[in-house]
């Protein structure tokens, strides 16, 4: 699907609030509301909208040191790789998960109520975790950016034609 001024505006309104009625949504576009429904449903049938959720305030709900973790497996081998990540699915504390190529294997995200909460997660979920060889953890001190997507997702792709300025 390629996406027009339209369709990139509609993106950048439900990435500011999800919620939005499609009223709203078709006065801030400048098209009817069965249009914005209709381009609404075409990006999700897409997969370009692959779905709506809450964000929520970790620090509110007691959430607040934010781990960043770098795992490294024993094996690289494609039944360790399945087995780990099968088993961390199941940690409530693992917040995102990368697959990572370099010298970790992966990079997880953990939500803590504290240090020495984190220090409960390391024993009892991670560390444990199939095919584990090394943990290294670096605690974030605050958020600077928390973005679900770039804003340059939003833009249209540079005209090759055009010379830069």
């Amino acid at each position: 699907m390629t996406l027009d001024r339209i369709d990139r505006a509609i993106l950048n309104e439900l990435t500011r609030n999800g919620r939005i009625s499609h009223a709203e949504l078709s006065a801030r576009i400048g098209l009817s509301p069965t249009s914005c429904a209709r381009r609404q449903r075409a990006l999700e049938e897409a997969g370009i909208i692959a779905g709506y959720e809450a964000v929520l305030g970790l620090d509110q709900l007691g959430f607040s040191a934010t781990v960043i973790v770098r795992i490294t497996l024993d094996s690289q081998a494609e039944d360790a790789l399945r087995a780990f990540e099968e088993a961390l699915a199941a940690s409530p504390s693992v917040v995102r998960c990368f697959l990572m190529s370099g010298s970790d294997d992966y990079i997880v995200t953990v939500a803590a109520r504290s240090i020495a909460d984190f220090e409960r997660i390391h024993r009892t979920e991670l560390a444990c975790l199939p095919h584990v060889g090394r943990v290294q953890s670096s605690f974030s001190l605050r958020q600077v950016i928390n973005r679900g997507i770039p804003p340059a997702a939003l833009q249209a792709p540079a005209d090759k034609d055009t010379p830069s300025r």
